[in-house]
């Protein structure tokens, strides 16, 4: 990978190195030299090798193709055969995608130390920062807190930046957790800023990875001990508060805010919008605005998961703050790098982006989790591969936390269209926005594209914001169908960006180092199947409608190559109904002995031979390219086949079920480790815990096409010994027995780390029925 060196005035400071801060560089000669520098530079990205094994790859698989269909000529039609070029049809059509997808990747450089010499403090624009959680119990408080506390000590004017917290579950420990977080920001912000902190989440800065060292001051270590201390403090009381089965709210709530929380319902309440702290003096060094928010629900109406939730906080800070760029975090993503939102505005700040750029997207980068990334999902080849091609053409897709907006294009302005000039017919306003006069003005100077916006304070009519909190607020507007984020998916980030760019929008995907944020990846079997399945399903619900990218292109404005992305990640569910029968095919051939691939003296045993080794070489090429290790390159392959015939199989039963009428999409929450000690956030070790499972049906599948392997090289070697024709169909087998090793651990293990007696069961019973059917057709 070729890519051109950063500049010798770009530094990259460690998590204490002293820095001044945005105010101390401000110098006429440093101002005429910034003006001939750009702050944002693409650089095209080489990859030979990656292309030459791409087109080896596909030409392989079109020439099994070949032979499928040569064989069908020579000896007739065959069941069997029929299934395997079906499956291998399939298999090159995601691949031909994914090719596609990758061709001309492109890398974003951004310069932020030239932006704080380009502009002002009072020339940065304002951002609202939007965290949001659901589930106190599956989202422990703690880790929102991280998140928040790394938010208002970033290194943005405090008087230019916003952060609310939209809670869900209505949970007065979450309210309780940012009143005392409140606290020790009054502190933790200050040290911050003082010391130059790189990553500004406590729990990650005071990591045995971010500790002190000798050359440090007397004062620096001395400061840095007691802010450990007062973040432990902060911890204990927040997790020992939250370890209580039962708690009376007004333990946690006083004053007149116990109201608000006393005998609520998370899934029955009014709207609370409450002003935890608000930067009145407008100090650029103080601590940003911080608001709570939890929108009302009530049992009858339908609230849109995360969607609804996100446009209830763009209403809320549109009457109060009204910034035109709205950054939003997951509660698990913390910053990660105190410059992130100046990297961002170096592409957003340029007139011509303005009326191109809806959006720049920061990858998903995690930390803690396993050093070898166990359950296959930090995405890391995805992350480094296939999203700089998309970089390359209209970018990257929305990923869901991450990412700036544009307030307008969420308002639903199209790209290179004039700013309103306020005459639009009050009637169509209210159709768009919803029927608040105060909504309606400050949208208006949205879209006007006013610098300061409106009204840009604190002090608004609580009945007000209260109001556009409704839970019946959007009825008979376009809020989630030309407004705000989409709604009729339960993965709404991925669904939005689609509709955005299919308007004409484009994105820009920023990949800096250090990374400009880091998440929490599921550290377990059962959340990692949740979060595949809850992905998949709103893939499939995404295609299977009005909304699919190829009507997308067609009538829209999306990209073709876009297009092309979106087909072949919306299509991933789909893949394991191929993925399962390719996977029964030598499992079949070994019980009835025949086999469906080519025989070991024909010279076409080649084509599938290579085809497995020069894919298996590209990917390890790929993760070691990343930094990572081959164990890591296995885990992700291993995991692939593991996600694709059970998470996925579930997403397309769920979805053919919804088609029905018989069920309806469930947003599940995925359940967050919570990493809050100072102790805790490094990486952990493989061997430090094995696989794990649950009870869920998610996990017969996979232990299904276990047994099925096992089954047939017993039945192949004792009654039906293989002859040199099987051997293909043997190495297949014993290939995904590899695959779900930790299936087969698990048959033996107890606990959590065992598959449970029921699924052996419902395992075992449809390995016989295979069985029995296999044997049927040779009789």
């Amino acid at each position: 990978m070729k890519i051109t060196p950063l500049p010798r005035g770009l530094i990259l400071y460690t998590h204490t190195t002293f820095r001044p801060h945005i105010s101390h560089l401000d110098s006429p000669m440093a101002n005429a030299n910034a003006n001939a520098a750009p702050l944002l530079e693409r650089v095209a990205i080489t990859r030979p090798i990656d292309a030459v094994l791409d087109a080896a790859i596909c030409f392989l698989l079109i020439s099994l193709l070949a032979y499928r269909l040569l064989f069908f000529y020579n000896h007739g039609f065959s069941f069997l055969h029929a299934a395997a070029f079906l499956c291998e049809a399939w298999f090159t059509l995601t691949s031909l995608l994914h090719v596609s997808i990758k061709f001309n990747p492109v890398r974003f450089t951004t310069y932020p130390h030239r932006l704080r010499l380009l502009k002002r403090v009072e020339e940065l624009p304002r951002v609202d920062v939007f965290v949001t959680t659901a589930d106190p119990t599956l989202e422990p408080p703690i880790i929102t807190v991280n998140t928040v506390l790394s938010v208002l000590a970033l290194d943005y004017p405090a008087n230019k930046l916003a952060c609310y917290v939209s809670d869900d579950a209505c949970s007065p420990l979450t309210f309780y957790s940012l009143t005392q977080a409140l606290k020790f920001a009054q502190i933790w912000v200050p040290f911050c800023r003082k010391y130059g902190v790189q990553v500004r989440a406590p729990f990650r800065y005071f990591s045995g990875s971010c500790s002190t060292d000798d050359g440090e001051s007397a004062e620096f270590r001395r400061e840095w001990k007691e802010m450990k201390v007062e973040y432990e403090k902060l911890r204990s009381m927040i997790e020992e508060t939250g370890q209580f089965q039962t708690f009376d709210p007004r333990d946690l709530v006083r004053g007149g805010d116990y109201a608000n929380f006393s005998a609520t319902d998370s899934k029955n309440h009014a709207p609370i919008v409450k002003i935890l702290w608000e930067n009145k003096e407008g100090h650029e060094d103080g601590v940003p605005h911080l608001v709570y928010v939890s929108r009302e629900k009530r049992p009858k109406y339908s609230h849109h998961f995360k969607a609804g939730a996100m446009n209830v906080l763009t209403r809320v800070s549109g009457l109060m703050t009204n910034a035109p760029y709205i950054l939003n975090l997951d509660c698990d993503v913390f910053v990660n790098d105190s410059n992130a939102i100046l990297q961002a505005i170096c592409t957003l700040i340029d007139p011509k982006s303005d009326q191109e750029v809806a959006f720049v997207q920061f990858p998903q980068h995690f930390y803690g989790g396993s050093k070898h990334d166990l359950y296959g999902n930090h995405f890391i080849v995805f992350r480094e591969s296939t999203v700089p091609g998309l970089a390359g053409s209209q970018g990257p897709c929305y990923m869901g936390t991450g990412c700036i907006h544009r307030r307008k294009v969420l308002y639903g302005q199209l790209p290179n269209q004039p700013n309103i000039n306020g005459k639009l017919s009050e009637t169509k306003l209210f159709k768009k926005f919803g029927n608040s006069e105060h909504f309606i003005k400050s949208a208006t100077s949205a879209l006007m594209g006013a610098a300061d916006g409106y009204p840009n304070s604190l002090q608004y009519p609580v009945e007000a914001l209260n109001k556009v909190a409704g839970c019946g607020y959007e009825y008979d507007s376009c809020w989630g169908v030309e407004v705000g984020l989409y709604y009729g998916s339960a993965t709404e980030d991925i669904f939005t960006g689609m509709m955005i760019q299919s308007r004409g929008w484009k994105s820009i995907y920023l990949n800096p180092n250090p990374p400009a944020f880091l998440g929490c990846a599921p550290t377990n079997g059962p959340a990692t199947f949740t979060q595949q399945k809850r992905w998949m399903t709103g893939f499939l619900e995404i295609f299977f409608s009005k909304n699919c990218p190829i009507f997308a292109t067609l009538f829209g404005k999306l990209h073709p190559r876009l297009c092309m992305f979106y087909v072949w990640i919306y299509l991933w569910g789909i893949s394991s109904i191929p993925e399962l029968c390719y996977a029964a095919l030598p499992a079949y051939c070994l019980i009835t002995n025949s086999h469906f691939l080519p025989k070991l003296q024909e010279r076409e045993i080649f084509i599938p031979f290579l085809l497995f080794v020069l894919y298996n070489f590209q990917q390890v090429l790929l993760y070691l390219k990343s930094g990572k290790s081959i164990r890591a390159y296995w885990n992700n392959q291993r995991m692939a086949r593991i996600n694709t015939m059970c998470a996925y199989l579930f997403s397309v039963v769920g979805i053919v079920l919804k088609f029905l009428g018989l069920s309806e999409t469930m947003f599940e929450v995925t359940k967050k480790e919570s990493s809050s000690s100072s102790d805790d956030g490094g990486e952990i070790d493989e061997d430090s815990g094995p696989f794990t499972f649950d009870e869920s049906s998610l996990f017969v599948p996979g232990t299904t096409v276990l047994m099925m392997q096992l089954t047939a090289l017993f039945m192949s070697i004792w009654r039906r010994p293989a002859k040199p024709d099987g051997v293909g169909e043997v190495m297949c087998s014993v290939w995904l027995i590899f695959c779900f090793w930790p299936f087969l651990k698990g048959m033996f293990g107890k606990g959590r780390f065992g598959i449970p007696f029921s699924t052996m069961c419902k395992s075992s019973a449809l390995t016989m029925l295979f069985v029995y059917l296999s044997e049927k057709t040779i009789m």
